[in-house]
Protein backbone atom coordinates (compact mmCIF):
# COMPACT_ATOMS: atom_id res chain seq x y z
CA UNK A 1 0.00 0.00 0.00
CA UNK A 2 1.23 3.54 -0.33
CA UNK A 3 -0.46 6.57 0.59
CA UNK A 4 0.01 10.33 -0.31
CA UNK A 5 -0.83 12.79 2.24
CA UNK A 6 -1.40 16.77 1.01
CA UNK A 7 -1.47 19.75 3.00
CA UNK A 8 -1.13 23.49 2.93
CA UNK A 9 -4.49 24.35 1.22
CA UNK A 10 -7.14 27.19 1.99
CA UNK A 11 -8.78 30.23 1.66
CA UNK A 12 -6.52 32.94 0.49
CA UNK A 13 -7.40 36.38 -1.37
CA UNK A 14 -6.78 37.06 -4.94
CA UNK A 15 -3.27 38.26 -5.48
CA UNK A 16 -1.88 36.09 -2.90
CA UNK A 17 0.06 32.85 -1.83
CA UNK A 18 -0.07 29.46 -1.11
CA UNK A 19 2.38 26.47 -0.54
CA UNK A 20 0.80 22.83 -0.63
CA UNK A 21 2.76 20.13 0.25
CA UNK A 22 2.33 16.19 -0.17
CA UNK A 23 4.61 13.11 1.51
CA UNK A 24 4.75 9.47 0.06
CA UNK A 25 4.58 6.40 2.45
CA UNK A 26 4.15 3.16 2.16
CA UNK A 27 5.54 0.37 0.33
CA UNK A 28 7.66 2.49 -1.87
CA UNK A 29 10.77 1.08 -3.77
CA UNK A 30 10.81 4.14 -5.92
CA UNK A 31 9.36 7.35 -7.63
CA UNK A 32 10.11 8.44 -10.52
CA UNK A 33 7.30 11.73 -11.71
CA UNK A 34 5.45 13.55 -8.68
CA UNK A 35 2.58 15.83 -9.76
CA UNK A 36 0.03 18.35 -9.22
CA UNK A 37 -3.35 17.96 -10.27
CA UNK A 38 -6.46 20.06 -9.71
CA UNK A 39 -10.44 19.78 -10.25
CA UNK A 40 -13.02 22.25 -10.09
CA UNK A 41 -16.40 22.35 -9.69
CA UNK A 42 -17.97 20.58 -12.75
CA UNK A 43 -15.10 20.44 -14.56
CA UNK A 44 -12.43 17.57 -14.90
CA UNK A 45 -8.97 16.70 -13.10
CA UNK A 46 -6.50 18.75 -14.98
CA UNK A 47 -2.65 18.64 -14.72
CA UNK A 48 -1.23 21.87 -12.58
CA UNK A 49 2.67 20.44 -12.72
CA UNK A 50 4.67 17.50 -12.70
CA UNK A 51 8.61 16.79 -11.71
CA UNK A 52 11.23 13.54 -12.58
CA UNK A 53 13.00 12.33 -10.05
CA UNK A 54 15.93 13.94 -12.56
CA UNK A 55 14.05 17.62 -11.89
CA UNK A 56 12.69 17.84 -14.95
CA UNK A 57 9.75 20.03 -14.70
CA UNK A 58 6.51 20.28 -16.41
CA UNK A 59 3.65 23.66 -16.19
CA UNK A 60 -0.03 23.43 -17.45
CA UNK A 61 -0.22 27.11 -19.42
CA UNK A 62 -2.49 28.89 -16.74
CA UNK A 63 0.21 28.29 -13.76
CA UNK A 64 3.23 28.99 -15.90
CA UNK A 65 5.41 31.85 -13.98
CA UNK A 66 2.82 31.80 -11.12
CA UNK A 67 3.06 28.30 -9.56
CA UNK A 68 6.18 26.46 -9.02
CA UNK A 69 6.81 22.57 -8.07
CA UNK A 70 9.71 21.10 -5.82
CA UNK A 71 10.31 17.64 -4.50
CA UNK A 72 12.01 17.27 -0.84
CA UNK A 73 16.22 15.64 -1.09
CA UNK A 74 14.72 12.56 0.19
CA UNK A 75 12.17 12.53 -3.33
CA UNK A 76 9.31 10.91 -1.60
CA UNK A 77 7.81 14.66 -0.93
CA UNK A 78 6.83 16.82 -3.35
CA UNK A 79 5.52 20.77 -3.23
CA UNK A 80 3.63 23.29 -4.95
CA UNK A 81 4.33 26.98 -4.14
CA UNK A 82 1.54 28.62 -5.53
CA UNK A 83 1.57 32.90 -5.95
CA UNK A 84 -0.43 35.59 -7.63
CA UNK A 85 -3.32 33.27 -6.97
CA UNK A 86 -6.51 34.00 -9.18
CA UNK A 87 -10.59 32.91 -8.14
CA UNK A 88 -9.78 30.26 -11.17
CA UNK A 89 -7.09 28.52 -9.25
CA UNK A 90 -10.09 27.59 -6.95
CA UNK A 91 -10.35 23.57 -6.80
CA UNK A 92 -9.16 20.79 -5.11
CA UNK A 93 -5.95 19.91 -5.98
CA UNK A 94 -4.73 16.24 -6.25
CA UNK A 95 -1.18 15.16 -5.42
CA UNK A 96 0.08 11.99 -7.62
CA UNK A 97 3.39 9.69 -7.46
CA UNK A 98 4.42 6.85 -10.08
CA UNK A 99 5.79 4.48 -7.70
CA UNK A 100 7.40 1.15 -8.14
CA UNK A 101 7.01 -1.28 -5.54
CA UNK A 102 7.80 -4.43 -4.68
CA UNK A 103 4.99 -7.76 -4.49
CA UNK A 104 6.93 -9.75 -1.88
CA UNK A 105 4.16 -12.98 -2.63
CA UNK A 106 5.48 -12.81 -6.86
CA UNK A 107 8.78 -11.07 -5.95
CA UNK A 108 8.18 -8.75 -8.57
CA UNK A 109 8.24 -5.12 -9.29
CA UNK A 110 4.72 -3.37 -9.78
CA UNK A 111 3.60 0.24 -11.13
CA UNK A 112 1.50 2.12 -9.19
CA UNK A 113 -0.15 5.59 -9.58
CA UNK A 114 -0.86 6.70 -6.44
CA UNK A 115 -3.03 9.40 -5.50
CA UNK A 116 -3.76 11.60 -2.55
CA UNK A 117 -7.27 12.56 -0.91
CA UNK A 118 -6.75 16.31 -2.37
CA UNK A 119 -7.00 19.79 -0.64
CA UNK A 120 -9.19 22.57 -1.13
CA UNK A 121 -8.05 25.77 -2.68
CA UNK A 122 -10.24 28.39 -2.24
CA UNK A 123 -9.44 31.81 -4.37
CA UNK A 124 -11.82 34.70 -2.89
CA UNK A 125 -11.90 37.62 -5.20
Amino acid sequence: QVQLVESGGGLVQAGGSLRLSCAASGNIFSITTMGWYRQAPGKQRELVATITSDGVKNYADSVKGRFTISRGSAKNTVYLQMNSLKPEDTAVYYCNADCRTYNSGTAAFEALAAWGQGTLVTVSS
